[in-house]
């Protein structure tokens, strides 16, 4: 696939309720570093949860976006159908099948309660790893199965260790089998996986710079290597620090009195956000009002603290 040499970023929010101070945050640093290198923004809507995703919640990332000063070169409801990953479910299989072609699939049949339960595995930090409970049935146990439980599809990853550098917190490793275990593509309703949909969408879309929160850093390894087995080019990672609240939970999009509707509605200009998120993320001294026009010529990731933040 041929590599895109300008810089090429995207902000890609999941419409599932209203844009908090924390997805205001990872957007002005995803706009800040390809307004600085000249390059060009993509908005995708990740919209895969029909469930949580709502038609009503797109416009008002959009709204939310430009009230901001953040504009984007490409996506958004002005991009049309491809631009919205509930309507890229026929690409993504696609590359699921590229995948099964190579032997890497297999259906699991296995419940939340039991991915979930108390003997399952868990990495260090309690998160259960899957314990691979489906990865070798045979043919006719996979048969017998499928006729009380429709089966989502895992794939099964090596015992490798992906190494990458992230462009904020620096470098980084992981033990694939230790510390991932095989992961869902596609849930047993049909609905495509995060993991295989972001994937896909960075390398058709030509994203070759993806700015997040650091909550997905842990997934990273596992979407490079994905990326290698359906031979992508691997984007440049910065995953920045996540807002917390004053009780230590991060930033939801329950919190209503922190979300952009709400600070819009209690007289806050947009200059006044702009300048909070950019004192947060070190790139001025204090939370003075300034526009997001004003931060891009001196942007460098270098001055973006790498410690959480709590929002005061």
């Amino acid at each position: 696939m041929t590599q895109n040499t300008q810089l090429r970023g995207r902000f890609a929010p999941s419409p599932s309720g209203r844009m908090h101070l924390g997805n205001a945050f990872s957007a002005l640093l995803a706009w800040l570093s390809v307004r600085h290198a000249g390059g060009e923004m993509v908005l995708r809507l990740e919209d895969l949860d029909p469930a949580r995703c709502k038609p009503a919640y797109c416009a008002q990332v959009e709204e939310d976006l430009r009230w901001l000063g953040l504009d984007w070169d490409m996506g958004g409801s002005q991009g049309g159908e491809g631009y919205y990953q509930s309507r890229r479910s026929e690409i993504y299989t696609t590359y699921l099948e590229q995948l099964r072609a190579k032997g890497l699939l297999y259906p699991c049949f296995c419940s939340r309660n039991q991915l979930h339960a108390a003997s399952a595995p868990h990495r260090s930090d309690g998160t259960p790893l899957y314990s691979g409970a489906c990865r070798d049935l045979t043919p006719e146990q996979q048969a017998e199965r499928a006729k009380t439980r429709k089966p989502a599809v895992r794939i099964r990853v090596p015992e490798e260790v992906v190494c990458f550098t992230d462009g904020v917190m620096g470098p980084q490793s992981q033990n694939l089998a230790r510390e991932c275990g095989d992961f869902i593509l596609r849930r047993s309703d049909g609905v495509y996986a995060y993991q295989l949909a972001v994937v896909v969408d960075d390398a058709l879309m030509g994203v070759n710079q993806v700015v997040r929160g650091e909550d997905l850093l842990d997934s990273t390894p596992r979407q490079i290597w994905l990326q290698r087995q359906l031979g992508f080019s691997q984007p440049e990672y910065c995953h920045v620090p996540l807002l917390y609240g004053q009780d230590g939970h991060r930033l939801s999009k329950r919190q209503r009195d922190l979300d952009l509707g709400a600070i819009r509605v209690s007289g806050a200009r947009p200059e006044d956000v702009v300048g909070r998120l950019a004192c947060w993320a070190g790139l001025i001294d204090r939370p003075a009002p300034i526009s997001a026009g004003e931060l891009v010529r001196d942007f460098e990731w270098q001055k973006v603290r790498k410690t959480d933040i709590i929002v005061e």
